[in-house]
């Protein structure tokens, strides 16, 4: 007599099914409908559905029409919140995309794709969007982001943008924004940059400096991550910096620019920062600068500076006038990329830095012998020092490193 073998997952609740099918590419979903007749309609409840467009290679056109169908009837369901993740499907986009009141996350990577927004665009749920590799024309971008009332996390990775005069993002629920453009196809972006969003918590912007930027009020900003190149003229330094002010409210700054950002008189006073990284192409010689900005920044405790230095340095000849975060905040340094040519700043850092607690330095890109040179230095700069602080020195991109003292002040 033959045994019963009992099906174990079959006697999950509905939900737990559920959620198990979400990780299934859609295809494999919906083959579990001929498991047994509980499982015949599952797949049409899953509320995280993926499409990939390598599905519809070799299909008929009848079976591409069905699938479409099939797609639409998935996006009516009124009662569940649906993530969609739509990849390399190209033109095929279902058609109740942008109406879909059941949709709560979208990405669409669609490489090479057109997206033309309908003018009946709604959706009302949601609140994830993240379009890639894709190229938006005209007022899509204003259209689409307006009528979605509750969006809180908005990224376009490596967009392009067609007849377009104004990229205009206008949320006031908006809490995170990502901005990385494609930028292959021309040397800088002839288009306006709008952002409207006040209660934005989390920015980041990776791409060519833009015609010029309007930027609201962001008093909620806590961390911002800006990253733009193409300095080629004084309108691009001028839009750059209309960005930086742009910003000011933020709480941890990661930078990546050419330092002549910091050469104009028009950056605003950062109140609130109390982290910041710099990363660019060193310091040309002029390291006034650095302390010029420091000025910006009268909070600060944290500073990361990742640059490689190979043009020499004029800290000796400085006689300005010490930040005020150097004389009462600044209680963290780390230096990446260090070489000799640094001394003089990290001289500069032990003299003024009047509660710094630790101190971290790599010198990964340094010979073998010219890290012994750069750490006599620095031991004999600390032992002038006389500052109890915490320094660590990173010699190589592994996790080798020397504690050289957990309280330094006599070596």
């Amino acid at each position: 007599m033959a045994m019963c073998v009992e099906d174990g997952i079959s006697s999950f609740p509905d939900h737990i099914l559920f959620h198990i099918l979400s990780f299934l590419p859609i295809k494999e979903a919906v083959r579990t409908s001929i498991i047994s007749t509980k499982w015949r309609y599952l797949f049409a409840s899953i509320s995280t559905i993926k499409f990939d467009g390598y599905l519809m290679r070799g299909l008929t056109d009848r079976n591409v029409d069905s699938f479409k169908n099939f797609v639409d009837r998935l996006l009516k369901f009124p009662d569940q919140e649906i993530d969609l993740d739509l990849k390399n499907l190209g033109d095929t986009l279902p058609a109740l995309l942008f109406t879909c009141h059941s949709l709560v996350t979208l990405k669409l990577d669609a490489v090479g794709s057109e997206i033309k927004v309908p003018s009946d665009v709604c959706l009302g749920n949601l609140k994830t969007l993240q379009l890639r590799n894709s190229v938006l024309f005209g007022d899509s971008i204003h259209r689409l982001i307006s009528n979605c009332h509750v969006l809180e996390d908005l990224a376009f990775i490596e967009c392009g943008f067609d007849n377009i005069s104004e990229v205009n993002i206008q949320s006031p629920s908006l809490k995170r924004l990502v901005l990385e453009f494609d930028v292959t196809e021309g040397r800088y972006f002839n288009f306006v940059v709008v952002i409207n969003a006040p209660n934005l918590v989390y920015f980041q912007y990776h791409a060519a400096v833009a015609k010029s930027y309007v930027l609201s009020i962001m008093k909620s900003l806590e961390k911002a991550d800006i990253s733009i190149y193409q300095f080629d003229s004084i309108d691009c330094e001028t839009s750059a910096t209309h960005l930086i002010q742009g910003i000011c409210n933020v709480w941890s700054l990661s930078l990546t620019i050419d330092e002549v950002i910091f050469r104009t008189s028009r950056l605003p006073i950062f109140h609130n920062l109390i982290e910041f990284k710099y990363l660019g192409v060193g310091f040309n010689g002029r390291e006034t600068w650095l302390v010029e900005f420091l000025h910006c920044v009268p909070n600060l405790k944290t500073l990361t500076l990742n640059f490689p230095d190979d043009a020499g340095t004029r800290w000796k000849a400085l006689r300005m006038k010490v930040p005020s975060c150097l004389s009462f905040h600044l209680k963290e340094i780390e230096i990446s990329y260090f070489d000799t040519h640094m001394i003089e700043m990290v001289s500069y850092f032990l003299d003024n830095a009047m509660v710094l607690e630790k101190l971290i330095i790599s010198m990964a890109a340094l010979t073998w012998r010219q890290k012994c040179e750069a750490q006599n230095k620095l031991l004999q700069l600390l032992k002038r020092s006389k500052k109890s602080l915490i320094v660590i020195l990173y010699y190589c991109f592994i996790l080798w490193l020397e504690l050289i003292s957990v309280w330094f002040g006599f070596v």
